[in-house]
């Protein structure tokens, strides 16, 4: 920015090795999206480097990192990012019907996802007539479609009612439990991270350290999270 550089992230070095739902906690400004969207492939460091099932994601030409995107990583947001003139069952064949996949198998392979997402009744319904907890429901079967061994979601209830909410990281837990999938979740909720493995706590572009969230509740993680940033 002018004479000024902004260093979003900072000699963060961390390694996930087992299946599960973890969290990247901080406040705004702290650097998670970033990081968030480096291990997605949209953005590429400036150094540094960032592997997935052995693959090196930082070394991915653009056309690559959309490939590999496509088969390897879902990704969720805040917003629900759905198609307003298709059905639900048309947005979670959206990525399938671009790469040319046959009917049969999108029709499968949908109708499975809205069954496991619990809105296959919601399948012929466009976003409009959806609730939010829905059209998000809709969004992660859309992410889910290939498999993908990475789920990446980034603030995924931010529009979302907090009974709302929590059925949801119940669900994304529920969901890196039964498909044996790597899901992460940047958040600033303690309610959130309550929910997950292990919650990585990012300060000033830095990780300031890492909280083991078994047999913590939203009060015990909040607390954690505190000290963590104090102390950084």
């Amino acid at each position: 920015m002018g004479d000024r550089t902004i260093s979003a992230l900072r000699g963060i070095t961390f390694s996930i090795e087992q299946p599960g739902f973890y969290a990247i906690m901080g406040q705004s400004g702290s650097g998670k999206s970033t990081l968030l969207h480096l291990l997605a492939a949209l953005d590429r460091p400036d150094s540094g480097e960032i592997f997935l099932s052995g693959r090196g994601v930082h070394a991915l030409s653009e056309r690559e990192a959309t490939l590999f995107r496509r088969r390897e990583i879902g990704i969720v947001f805040q917003q629900f990012n759905l198609i307003p003139t298709l059905n639900a069952r048309e947005n979670v064949e959206l990525p399938g019907m671009l790469a040319g996949e046959p009917d049969d198998w999108l029709n499968a392979r949908s109708t499975e996802l809205l069954s496991l997402l619990g809105v296959a009744e919601r399948a012929d319904h466009r976003p409009d007539a959806l609730s939010g907890g829905e059209q998000q429901r809709i969004a992660i079967a859309r992410s889910l479609l290939y498999s993908p061994p990475l789920l990446l979601a980034d603030e995924p209830t931010g529009n979302l009612d907090s009974a709302s909410s929590e059925r949801l990281w119940t669900l994304l837990g529920e969901i890196a439990a039964q498909q044996s999938m790597l899901v992460v979740m940047v958040t600033h909720e303690p309610a959130a991270a309550a929910h997950c493995r292990s919650a990585f706590v990012i300060k000033d572009g830095r990780l300031a350290s890492t909280i083991e969230t078994e047999g913590l509740d939203a009060a015990g993680v909040a607390t954690r999270y505190q000290q963590s940033v104090a102390a950084a």
